[in-house]
């Protein structure tokens, strides 16, 4: 029997057989289902039906070169503007006051630090890669995992036994917990406003984000004379912003951006998220690997979230790209497990640390900030330093 044939079929009662389940259809889970699939396992992708996503994601040089890779750039590129500088302003009001400073890709010689894509875009390009790869897709939602020889998953279309699962079920994952993995979890009594905007002046293919004291207040290019907006403040703000009618949020927008852009009219969808951080206590154990959100979590500042996501997916298809050599997938969750801690571990560090340093009216922390700005700005070599560490390069 042809077992696509039993994929969909909801009380399937022989489990499906692969080599990699991975659980989750967003981007990152789709990245890494691709990246198996490009590795010589059979895989399927576990996840419900995906919805239509408005928002946006800043993918840096190297996540764009794994798509490259990954023969997915193609279709994705039409759609997305490039990010060519990366201003930072302090819009705290407080003394001392940071200096503004402008990153440059030239300077680390990239044309762009990376490109700003629509999320539909980017996952209908993903998903007619799986298709092309022959990569299994249960349209079902796991309900359960459990390891034994093998691991399996089960769904409400079957069960699915494999050689290793990955859980790409964001940061309250079911895989996560049934593993038995533990996280350590806080939240900030902030909330991010998103939307997406069209503006009278042109973005010149240059990011900003303003230093609140509320937190990042970032405008991103896309494609023509529009960008997508990521406002954090504080949660009743989050609310009251969502609520506004279009012409006084636009206003509003404009005088938060310093008419920067000129004037301004909201084009699209506004959400709000909650701003929380996690970050597990182990990244793979047994026959189950944790990449994206289910791995760590942390506010939207300096693109990290997706791109730390992509280097999860990258050094997992090394490391399926090895055990496909030797024949065994045994003891990958514990290789990828210590080749991801101090990549995440720095990096949610290192955000926090940014977050809350906006959030304090401290001297200490305000001068502190003043001084690595003002280093970057003067300081070439350091300037290089930082934009190769937020790329994920240096």
């Amino acid at each position: 029997m042809d077992e696509t044939m039993t994929l969909d079929r909801p009380g399937a009662d022989a489990p499906l057989s692969v080599d990699v389940a991975v659980v989750g259809g967003g981007p990152t889970g789709m990245i890494a289902a691709i990246g198996a699939a490009d590795a010589g396992w059979s895989t399927v992708l576990i996840a419900p039906q995906r919805k239509a996503d408005p928002r946006t994601t800043a993918l840096l040089m190297p996540a764009v070169h794994m798509l490259q890779g990954l023969e997915v750039w193609d279709d994705v590129e039409p759609h997305s503007a490039p990010l060519a500088t990366m201003r930072i302003v302090d819009d705290t009001g407080r003394i001392p006051r940071a200096p503004e400073i402008a990153f440059d890709a030239h300077e680390v010689n990239l044309d762009q630090f990376g490109f700003n894509i629509p999320n539909d875009a980017l996952n209908a390009a993903l998903a007619a890669r799986l298709e092309h790869k022959g990569v299994h897709v249960r349209t079902a939602s796991a309900t359960n995992f459990v390891e034994g020889e093998r691991a399996r998953v089960e769904t409400e279309a079957g069960p699915v036994e494999a050689g290793l699962v990955v859980a790409a079920d964001g940061s309250r994952s079911m895989i996560r917990e049934a593993a038995g993995i533990s996280v350590r979890q806080w939240r900030y009594e902030q909330s991010a406003f998103v939307t997406t905007l069209t503006h009278q002046r042109p973005h010149g293919n240059a990011s900003t984000e303003f230093h609140t004291e509320t937190g990042p207040f970032t405008l991103v290019p896309l494609p023509g004379d529009r960008s997508s907006l990521v406002w954090v403040v504080r949660p009743d703000d989050a609310e009251r912003l969502a609520g506004r009618e279009p012409g006084p949020l636009a206003q509003e927008i404009e005088r938060a951006a310093h008419s920067i852009l000129g004037r301004m009219r909201v084009d699209g969808p506004r959400g709000v998220i909650p701003m929380e951080s996690l970050i597990a206590h182990s990244f793979g154990k047994g026959r189950a690997v944790l990449v994206g959100e289910a791995g760590h979590r942390f506010p939207p500042i300096g693109a990290q979230g997706l791109n730390l996501g992509a280097r999860d997916c990258a050094v997992l298809r090394e490391l399926l790209v090895d055990a496909k050599r030797r024949g065994d997938l045994t003891g990958l969750a514990q290789r990828y497990d210590r080749r991801r801690r101090l990549d995440v571990g720095v990096r949610t560090a290192g955000v926090d640390l940014l977050n809350r340093s906006l959030l304090t009216d401290a001297f200490p922390v305000a001068a502190g900030r003043t001084l690595a700005l003002t280093a970057a700005r003067t300081l070439p070599g350091v300037r290089r330093t930082m934009m190769r560490f937020g790329l994920g390069t240096g």
